[in-house]
């Protein structure tokens, strides 16, 4: 985009007064009068025309500004702010001292405007232009017979005073009622949008190189919001007139306390009234029944101008609605393209209910429609029984022309910075040449070479070396060489995905949304992209890539490769056909999965933790082992997968790792939550968690159940110690597991829930222990295949146990299950396995 008109000349030579030097330094150092925690650096009140201050009513006090040659106008009624004017009868200009921080961070500017009457003078009659360097803000403007505030967002370049021009034809004048400008919150509006629509690609703009212009701020389900409400001093209307069907949308409201997150939204991003309220699905009513339908759409159309640049649009989310984490699952569409499928509002929040989420989107009026369509949807992941959508609140923006603020003020620093580079760089040349020449009279011959020296024929590589858009350089602690061999470029990504193409898209999480992709030699691969200006998820990002190129394994999801161009976090993955467990037990349509097929499944998910835990010098803990986190392959093989979360460590069999605690809520190691102690026995305790879920085939936290049901491991281990098991498995598997097999499996997973990790088997006792129940279940059909029955004795010693290479066969395991069965299958598993302990710990 090229650079900004310049001012006319009946503007550049007009002369520009600056205001008193004194009421600036008065009007910056002046306090604020409201309860708001935010304290702008510089903040610049002014009542534009008035005698005395006014008093907004919002607990701030707008002082007059200088006097000009132009005339104070003071009539009554209208709100204190509009109840006076500054009219320039020449063009003028405001200078306004700017501290370092405000050119970081950006300027707020607000304009009011309200031609009332006056006996001398007929303001509706006004045109007139508002510019900040040179780029107008509001062009040949004529302000509505009624009270207008415009507001703005600028992100100026260093520079020591902020000038505003109000410029107009010799006919013509200009005036205002009331100046606010102050410094904005750092990151309000960061430069990283998705861009909509996605197909043809084309990057969204800087947002730092543009000015914003707000069109519209909505309280979605709630009233008004003054700005005494607000700490930035915003009003925020309700969304009634933008709801295009009433009927299908209920308030929510929520009187509990907002858990803003850290490094997410904040206080500034919208005030706890807007995330306290919400509209939500009304389920017992639709366009076309009476009855409750799921397959309805909240939908709100918000009017907007054209505009070259297009409109950022943020929408505002927080799940006030749910009762436990990650029963939320809905879409979003803009303008009738899927912006965000299967949004889970508690896994992008940190993994708190009433947190709040806001996402930004740079629509392209292509259509010239004149308006902004927003609707929200259920998902195809949500279980039946909590088929929901929410949102929050709704901010619609003009992107606006390029703003270039001067910078002359920087030119003798550019100078003395160009001088010092180059002497700096003659300096270093000609030391080089010196080095050369020493070591060319210095070397020895090559046959003379000492072998330590030619095994040395590697040096270390930076950290993502190659992007001046890498997101990774903004970590402090990427300490790790990263693995360059697998990068990947963003245009072969955009080719694989089909632009990312959203009906590619086939899932989504904390970290971002997965598409499916096919790489130029026809390899299917799994994009997961992670959510642009998020720098919560860089961590998990470099961890992924640490963690994978390490490692190897069958039953480990292998990293195909990275991209990090363009402030891009993308990972890519092989391709599994079949997706995740969780999908296949509860809350999508899939075939029936076996007995054997799920411990086949478990069997492979628990060679691949093995592995993690042993496989390496340093050992690996996973810290998120879930259903949704193990996924399948064509032929139903597992592999676990996400180790954004994992952790390396040194002899972690022997030793803890301290950790702020993550992972996900209902398969959470308690020892781990209370302790902060870090250890393999915490994958353990998920893992068992994991095997309640195929056994049951239910989430592990339902809030709709009875309350003594909600959590799936307290609720299946009451069942497991009255011996009873049987009485909560997938009503789909009775009849058809063997009770030796099932005593065997309900014995595993109660060692795994072990309050205490020492109590708790290592994942190679758990492996070795499924391979056992599975044995037990097929020498159970092969007896009935041969009329032999189920019900009499099995002589378990002559189970040919399948084991993992890693895992050492020991006749004292062999011996020990051999009389387990002797005496009614006791746990008896080896010394860590046992019930009876002897004085070894584990």
């Amino acid at each position: 985009m090229g650079a900004a008109p310049p001012p006319s000349s009946s503007t550049t030579h007009t002369p520009k007064p600056p205001l008193n030097p004194f009421l600036l330094l008065l009007l910056s150092s002046f306090p604020l009068l409201s309860l708001a925690a935010f304290v702008p650096a510089d903040n610049y009140l002014l009542a534009c025309g008035a005698t005395a201050p006014v008093d907004a009513a919002d607990g701030r006090l707008f002082l007059p500004d200088p006097p000009l040659s132009s005339p104070s106008l003071s009539p009554s009624p209208p709100p204190p702010l509009f109840r006076s004017a500054r009219l320039f009868p020449h063009p003028s200009s405001y200078s306004f001292p700017l501290s370092p921080s405000s050119s970081s961070v950006g300027l707020v500017l607000r304009l009011y405007f309200l031609p009332f009457p006056h006996p001398s003078f007929n303001l509706s009659s006004a045109l007139f232009s508002v510019s900040v360097a040179g780029s107008p803000l509001l062009h040949r403007f004529s302000p509505p017979p009624s009270p207008l505030l415009k507001e703005f967002f600028l992100k100026p370049p260093i520079a020591s005073h902020f000038q505003l021009l109000l410029s107009f034809s010799p006919s013509s004048f200009a005036f205002v009622n009331a100046i606010e400008l102050f410094s904005a919150p750092a990151n309000l509006f960061p430069d990283d949008a998705t861009p909509l629509p996605l197909s043809p690609p084309s990057p969204a703009p800087l947002l730092s190189h543009h000015s914003l212009e707000t069109l519209l701020r909505i309280n979605v389900g709630g009233p008004t919001v003054t700005p005494a409400n607000d700490t930035l001093w915003r009003t925020w209307n309700p969304d009634s007139p933008f709801l295009t069907t009433p009927s299908l949308a209920k308030v929510a409201s929520f009187t509990g306390q907002i858990n803003y997150p850290d490094g997410g939204a904040t206080r500034e991003s919208a005030p706890e009234t807007v995330y306290g309220t919400a509209r939500q699905m009304n389920r017992g009513n639709s366009s076309n029944s009476s009855s409750p339908s799921p397959a309805f759409n909240i939908s709100w159309v918000f009017p907007v101008s054209n505009s070259v640049n297009g409109y950022l649009l943020r929408l505002h989310f927080c799940d006030i609605v749910s009762k436990a984490l990650n029963d939320l699952y809905f879409d979003v569409y803009i303008n009738g393209y899927a912006a965000y499928k299967d949004l889970d509002l508690s896994a992008m929040a940190g993994f708190m209910l009433a947190s709040p989420y806001y996402m930004d989107f740079v629509v392209m009026n292509s259509s010239n429609s004149g308006s902004i369509r927003v609707s929200v949807g259920p998902s195809g992941r949500s279980l039946p029984s909590k088929v929901n959508a929410i949102l929050n609140g709704v901010e619609i923006m003009k992107i606006r022309g390029v703003v270039p603020f001067p910078r002359e003020e920087k030119r003798n620093k550019y100078l003395a910075i160009v001088l010092v580079s180059v002497l700096g760089s003659l300096f270093l040349i000609s030391v080089l040449i010196v080095l050369i020449v020493v070591m060319l009279r210095c070397r020895r011959p090559k046959n003379e070479r000492p072998a330590s020296q030619e095994a040395v024929t590697w040096s270390p590589l930076p950290v993502f070396t190659g992007s001046s858009y890498s997101r990774l350089t903004e970590l402090t602690n990427a300490s790790p060489v990263l693995n360059l061999r697998l990068k990947i470029p963003f245009s072969e990504i955009l080719l694989a995905t089909n632009n990312f193409d959203e009906n590619s898209q086939i899932g989504s999480g904390g970290f971002g949304k997965v598409y499916k992709g096919v790489l130029r030699g026809g390899t299917k691969v799994a994009v997961k992209r992670g959510v642009r200006g998020s720098k919560q998820g860089l961590g998990e990002f470099q961890t992924e890539i640490v963690v994978l190129s390490k490692i190897r394994h069958r039953h480990l999801v292998s990293l195909i490769g990275y991209c990090e161009e363009r402030s891009e976090m993308i990972l890519v993955y092989e391709f599994m056909e079949k997706g995740p467990l969780r999908d296949h037990l509860y809350g999508l349509s899939h075939p029936f999965l076996s007995w054997k097929q799920r411990l086949e499944i478990c069997i492979g998910s628990a060679r691949g933790l093995h592995y993690l835990h042993t496989g390496s010098a340093q050992g690996i803990i996973h810290r998120d082992v879930k259903s949704s986190n193990i996924l399948l392959d064509e032929n139903y093989a597992a592999k676990v997968a996400d180790f954004g979360l994992s952790k390396l460590g040194s002899q972690i069999s022997q030793t803890h790792v301290s950790t702020g605690v993550k992972g996900s809520f209902g398969y959470l190691d308690p020892e781990y939550f209370k302790t902060q102690q870090l250890t393999d026995k915490s994958d353990v305790y998920s893992f068992g968690v994991v095997l309640l879920e195929v056994l049951c085939a239910r989430p592990v936290i339902d809030q709709s159940l009875p309350w003594e049901q909600v959590n799936l491991a307290e609720w299946a281990m009451l069942w497991q110690k009255k011996g009873q098991l049987g009485q909560v498995i997938d009503p789909s598997l009775k009849g058809k597991i063997d009770h030796r097999s099932l005593g065997k499996f309900g014995e595993t997973v109660d060692k795994c829930l072990a309050q205490y990790g020492i109590d708790r088997p290592t994942m190679g006792d758990v492996l070795w222990n499924l391979e056992c129940v599975l044995q037990l279940h097929e020498k159970a059909m092969h007896g009935e295949r041969f009329g032999d029955g189920t019900n009499g004795s099995l002589d378990v010693a002559s189970l040919n146990v399948r084991q993992d290479p890693s895992i050492s066969e020991t006749a004292e395991r062999e011996n020990s299950i051999a009389e387990a069965e002797k005496g009614n299958l006791e746990v008896t598993t080896g010394k860590g396995f046992s019930q009876q302990f002897t004085g070894d710990s584990r």
